[in-house]
């Protein structure tokens, strides 16, 4: 969604690199050129207004001219100034004291609603907690249906007494769920609500009722990120008729300029809580301005990447799989381990979405924007192509075998071929930097130094020379071999034992040789 606002703040800052100050000039001309960005994406003109004038402010300060770096300097500002009009802070839910705590969920048609309610559900399901979905929707063709499968899916319960389309008291349906929730030991009930296509008084009533008859906890707008500046005039007449706590974005994941969320927050004052950027019941997540700021200005999103690797992957697994990579030359580390891993991954969403996560991806989005997912799927189908011997030891696969392979996968014999010879340069590659020894990467603690310190432990190792005379060039033998047995028995980097702090000493048999 803010594909086009990254862009142009990237494009922006790239200006600036290379400077070693900033005249007033070049910050009126960076805040002119985030004003038009700011001004494509759709954002509301008040909010730009203040965003440019604080940052302006910040910018002719002392905290940019004593800086080392501007360009990085200015960068922040505006990381810091986004963070601010998207909320500052991550709002969590508020939970009642006595269970149930009731969540109402108010928007206008189409924007989501329903789905959203699934989402949220299956979200604190996961949590530890027992949604009950609540079907006061009673107007829109279906809607009670489409809650109870959605219910389904995300392995929640449901109260539905009415059949909808038009039949049933949705005040009643929604006062009589809490009765329910309390006898069926739901801690937590959602309550999806009718919309309209616009905003009009009957909407707004039976939306007033609704929350005097249940007295929610928390009330929870969902708006359509994608329709503009339209979502802010919605969720300013929500906020006067009905009121609610904080912000839901829906289809975050659509092609809008994305407008709606950096103005929603600044204009009505409320928080934005929840974001929903697919149609899968698990592209939903708590709404963190920090890592949406990083995100926009083409940061990276590594927290919210760790935290879904974390959901997927087992903390027993990974020690497993890093252990089979520090062996000798990882070896232990399998094709099945691969598509083990492999196969997690995919757990975790799109490939393309994850990659979107690291930072500096912005400058390749075309690239990842048509990856193959099915490339995945294809590798996956190769291997499981494969004998359980072939899996184990790849180096065995022959022309036949792999001819064999090729048709049990419906790929060519050069897919087969190349699949293997890049799992053994993926696995060398990933055992060296289980073993903390990847040359050529500088400035990665445990993982080597870069050419030129490469070089120069060449060189050094170049110029140590034997000696030429026979019983000193023993000698050196001797205190090598010595520091060596030192060091496999606990012997610290100097080569001196770590216990007792004493001095190494050599053998008896071999003083003689010392001279």
């Amino acid at each position: 969604m803010f594909d086009t606002l990254s862009d142009r703040l990237s494009a922006t800052f790239k200006n600036l690199r290379g400077k070693g100050r900033l005249s007033e000039a070049d910050i009126d001309a960076t805040a002119r050129e985030i004003r038009i960005a700011l001004l494509e994406a759709d954002v509301a003109l008040p909010v730009v207004r203040s965003f440019i004038k604080n940052v302006k402010e910040r910018a002719l300060g002392a905290e940019v001219s004593r800086a080392l770096n501007p360009a990085q300097q200015v960068l922040k500002i505006v990381n810091d100034e986004l963070i601010t009009i998207l909320g500052g802070e991550t709002r969590r839910l508020r939970f009642a004291k006595q269970p149930p705590t009731v969540i109402m969920l108010a928007g206008l048609q189409g924007a989501g609603k329903t789905t959203l309610a699934g989402k949220l559900g299956k979200w604190l399901k996961e949590q530890g907690h027992s949604p009950l979905l609540v079907a006061a929707d009673l107007q829109r063709p279906n809607a009670v249906n489409q809650l109870s499968v959605v219910a389904e899916r995300a392995g929640v319960a449901v109260y539905a007494p009415e059949p909808g389309n038009g039949v049933g008291d949705p005040v009643k349906v929604a006062k009589d769920s809490i009765d329910f929730a309390k006898s069926k030991v739901h801690d937590i009930v959602i309550v999806d609500t009718a919309g309209r296509l616009g905003i009009d008084a009957e909407m707004m009533q039976q939306a007033a009722d609704i929350r005097d008859a249940v007295g929610p906890d928390e009330i929870l707008f969902v708006v359509d990120a994608m329709i503009g500046q339209d979502a802010v005039n919605t969720a300013e007449a929500f906020r006067d008729g009905v009121g609610f706590d904080g912000v839901v974005l829906s289809k975050l994941d659509g092609d809008a300029r994305g407008g709606a969320a950096l103005s929603i927050r600044q204009i009505t004052g409320k928080p934005i809580m929840f974001a929903s950027n697919g149609e899968k019941l698990d592209d939903f997540d708590a709404f963190h301005p920090d890592r949406m700021a990083s995100r926009i200005l083409d940061m990276g999103d590594l927290l919210t990447l760790i935290e879904q690797a974390e959901k997927t992957f087992s903390q027993e697994e990974a020690q497993k799989m890093a252990s089979k990579l520090a062996s000798k030359k990882g070896q232990d580390f399998t094709l099945d381990d691969f598509l083990s891993q492999m196969e997690q991954v995919r757990k975790m969403g799109s490939i393309s979405k994850l990659l979107g996560m690291l930072p500096g991806m912005g400058q390749i989005k075309d690239q990842i924007a048509n990856l193959d997912e099915r490339d995945v799927d294809r590798t996956a189908a190769i291997i499981k192509s494969m004998t359980p011997a072939e899996r184990q030891d790849p180096t065995i696969i022959n022309g036949s075998r792999r001819a064999r392979i090729a048709r049990g996968s419906g790929v060519e014999v050069s897919a087969v071929k190349s699949l293997v010879e890049r799992f053994f340069e993926a696995r060398k590659m990933m055992s060296r930097m289980a073993q903390g020894g990847m040359p050529g990467m500088p400035g990665i603690p445990g993982m080597g130094g870069g050419p030129g310190r490469q070089k120069k432990q060449q060189k050094k190792a170049k110029g140590k020379q034997r000696s030429g005379n026979p019983m000193k060039r023993k000698q050196q033998e001797l205190e090598e071999a010595a520091r060596r047995a030192a060091a496999a028995e606990g012997a610290n980097a100097f080569g001196l034992p770590q216990q007792g702090g004493q001095d190494f000493e050599l053998p008896d048999e071999f003083k003689k040789f010392m001279g």
